[in-house]
């Protein structure tokens, strides 16, 4: 699932939800669309910048047919969109300043709006290129989950061949023994371009397999928590032997033939671990 946020940055409220609204109906051209809106507001009335998991009031939309509506739920950002990225190709966020996804800030500069993740700043829904946006959705880092993995595989055209379906989760250890400093966080980075084509040629060759019907294979980039999950391996196969034999073989091969670097961030130090011994 393909996340984007959508920002106000001093826009009035009209604006705000023309561009939303824009926004909703192109990517529902191509795919069913999450709304999650989210309120920080606290009890004396300022607006607190929150992250993805704390405080707030989370409302979401599980489609854009209005199907139906989840408000009040208490879950947190990142909780809404897990639970949408099984139903929904698109996840559109309002008004989470921290979300570290492809963004569009409404009624901000185009200097106050630079950031890595930024993808424009308009006034209102007449400043969109639709087109672009798009584009530059699709090519990001999609969102997700074991879950929705394992759901995708369970559609696929060849699912009612499958006995079995295996996984792999791989999160980040707080530690390898007792006096070992704790980990923060980790974070990754791809050989752009390369990783992306080497872990879909590793797919492929997975497939190739007798008995193997479906493989997906997701590794995260960016800082991974300790506790989070890092990289998923789902295998749909006829039988439960294949199915374990490819796992295992899966995530063996994505760590030794896919380009990704790894920084560790403990309460000590910080080190990309290639360059120790």
């Amino acid at each position: 699932m393909h996340v984007l946020g959508v920002r106000d940055e001093g826009a009035d409220d009209d604006a705000l939800e023309s561009v939303v609204d824009r926004i909703v109906d192109r990517l529902a051209e191509r795919g069913r669309v999450g709304v999650v809106r989210y309120d920080a507001t606290i009890a004396d009335g300022t607006h607190a910048r929150e992250s993805m998991t704390l405080g707030g009031d989370v409302t979401y939309d599980l489609g854009v047919d209005g199907d139906w509506t989840a408000s009040g739920t208490g879950l947190s950002v990142g909780d809404a969109l897990d639970s949408l990225a099984t139903d929904c190709e698109y996840a559109v966020v309002v008004n989470v300043p921290t979300l570290q996804y492809p963004s569009v800030s409404v009624g901000a500069t185009a200097d106050e709006s630079e950031s890595e993740t930024c993808l424009g700043a308009v006034d209102g829904p007449g400043g969109l290129d639709l087109d672009a946006l798009v584009t530059a959705l699709e090519s990001a880092e999609p969102h997700e989950t074991l879950e929705s993995l394992v759901a995708r595989v369970k559609r696929s055209p060849r699912a009612e061949r499958a006995g079995a379906i295996a996984t792999f989760t791989g999160r980040v250890r707080a530690k390898d023994s007792e006096d070992d400093a704790p980990t923060q966080y980790l974070e990754f980075e791809k050989y752009e371009g390369v990783a992306d084509e080497r872990m879909a040629a590793l797919e492929t060759d997975l497939e190739s397999r007798d008995g193997v019907l479906d493989v997906e294979l997701y590794h995260r980039t960016g800082v991974v928590e300790d506790g989070e999950d890092i990289v998923f391996v789902v295998v749909l196969a006829g039988h439960r032997t294949e199915a374990f034999r490819t796992v295992e073989d899966g995530i063996n091969r994505l760590k030794d033939e896919v380009p990704l670097f790894k920084k560790e961030v403990t309460v000590e130090d910080e080190f990309w671990v290639h360059d120790r011994p």
